[in-house]
This record gives C-alpha cells, structure tokens and sequence, in this order.
C-alpha cells in the first residue's frame, strides 16, 4: 500500500491507497509543533485504529506547503515505517511543465493538483483548490502550467471578518436560503457564501477570456470547494481525492527510480 501525506497549512491530509483507490484519510493539525516521535508514532495509531496492519505500507510520498515540519515528520516516518518517503520537490517527475517566470515559486500543493486534473480530466483546464487559501491554476492542452491566481480562502475571509468587528459573532460557513439576510447570521452567510461564488465565476470567466483557451475544463477540489460547486455552473467536476490521486500519479512516475536508489 501506497501512504501519501499532504501537508496544508492548516491540516495534513494523509491518504491510503490500494492500487490506485483510496482506501482511508484522516487529518491532522498543520500548526501543532511536534517531534519525529510524535509525527510517527500518531500517524501509525491512527493507522492501527483504522485496521492497517503498517507492514503492508510499502511507499510514503509526501508533498508539503510547510517547510518547518518537515525535518520531524520525515524523520518520524522513516523511524516508524522504515521508509525513505518521496518528497515531490525540484528534480521530481511530474509529467508537468512549469511555464512561469520563476518556477520554483510555484508550490508542490498545486503541481500536485495540476498532475492529477491533466492525467485524469486532461487539458486544458483550470484547477481551483478550496483550501486555506484559494488557488486558481490554468493548464494547458499540452499539460503545462500557464498561469496562477491566489486569493484568500474562504475560511480566512470569514475570520478577517468576525474578528476584525466588533459585533459580528463567528459562524458556520453555508449557503443561506436567500441573499436577502433578515439577520446578521444570514446576512454575513449570505456575504461571505454568495460572495465568493461571485468571485468564482469572474476568475474563471476572466482566465478563459484572457488565455483564449477552448473547452476550458474547470475541476475544483478542497475544503469548502463543494459548497460552491454545488451553487454555480462554472465548476464542472468537484474532486475531493484531486490533490490525494496526484500524488499517487506522481509516485508512478517516480518509484523506478526511488526503487534503484
């Protein structure tokens, strides 16, 4: 079995494949300072609660947006599975050619994305990941990476906005029934919800606008991703596994070389 671990910078999302299904997924908090010990040790219980003999993983790859975890939790994989993970990084295979002014900016999160849209939606298309902050990346037909657009996720928009005011109260993040709020719950759910389904549709209007690019697929994936999915026609496929099945893909291209190490 096949462990990924993607390393956001609020959770890390780890995967377990069986070919090429995932199996199980469970997360854990990015923002917690741990050891190489705690790193392995909490990762192999949680493993073992889930009915996972750890025998049976054979490979561990790893992409992360956080580089100040990385020493402990590669060094607490290696010392509790006895594995050397793969660390999708520069001199990584991804298949992916990354046409940007300096592309060692672009992070591993979003070449992740971008293998997996292309291998298995193909291009051209646009990747949108819901996480803690929003990313929008373009694809091109031939699987290189055009262009970018970063804005702040919807988590931290809502949370610039309840605690940067005095009144406003912390909410649950959905769709409200109407936009027309009759109170300051609906109102702010209404704000935040209608809002950024309305950033949504300029961005992708605008991006396929602007690269001239036809039959633009748009494949989004993360954290609260499905909520605006399931209130606009821009989207057409919602992937929660999206950045889980690149790395697998990503791993297929690489093992050969990992195993003649």
């Amino acid at each position: 079995m096949l462990l990924t671990v993607d390393v956001g910078n609020t959770n890390i999302t780890l995967g377990l494949f069986q070919g090429k299904d995932v199996f199980v997924t469970f997360r854990m908090n990015t923002q917690a300072v741990r050891t190489s010990d705690e790193y392995g040790s909490l990762i192999a219980e949680m493993l073992v609660r889930k009915g996972i003999n750890i025998k049976n993983i054979k490979d561990v790859i790893i992409a992360s947006v956080v580089p100040k975890v990385m020493y402990s939790l590669n060094s607490g994989i290696i010392k509790y599975f006895g594995i050397q993970p793969i660390i999708v990084g520069i001199g990584t295979k991804t298949g992916i050619k990354i046409n940007r002014t300096d592309p060692r900016e672009v992070g591993a999160d979003r070449i992740v994305d971008a293998v997996a849209a292309y291998e298995i939606y193909g291009g051209p298309c646009i990747v949108i990941d819901f996480g803690t902050a929003t990313t929008y990346d373009l694809i091109g037909p031939e699987g290189t990476f055009e262009a970018g657009v970063t804005s702040p996720g919807i988590q931290i928009s809502a949370k610039a906005l309840w605690d940067c005011t005095a009144k406003l109260p912390e909410i649950e993040i959905k769709k409200p029934d109407s936009i027309l709020g009759k109170d300051t719950i609906s109102s702010m759910q209404a704000g935040i919800v209608f809002g950024y389904i309305g950033q949504t549709e300029y961005i992708v209007e605008r991006m396929k606008k602007e690269s001239g690019m036809k039959d633009l697929k748009v494949i989004a994936t993360g954290g609260l991703g499905r909520v605006i999915y399931e209130n606009t026609d821009c989207i057409d496929v919602y992937d929660n596994e999206l950045t889980l099945q690149g790395m697998r893909i990503i791993y297929e291209k690489n093992k050969k070389r990992y195993e003649d190490r």
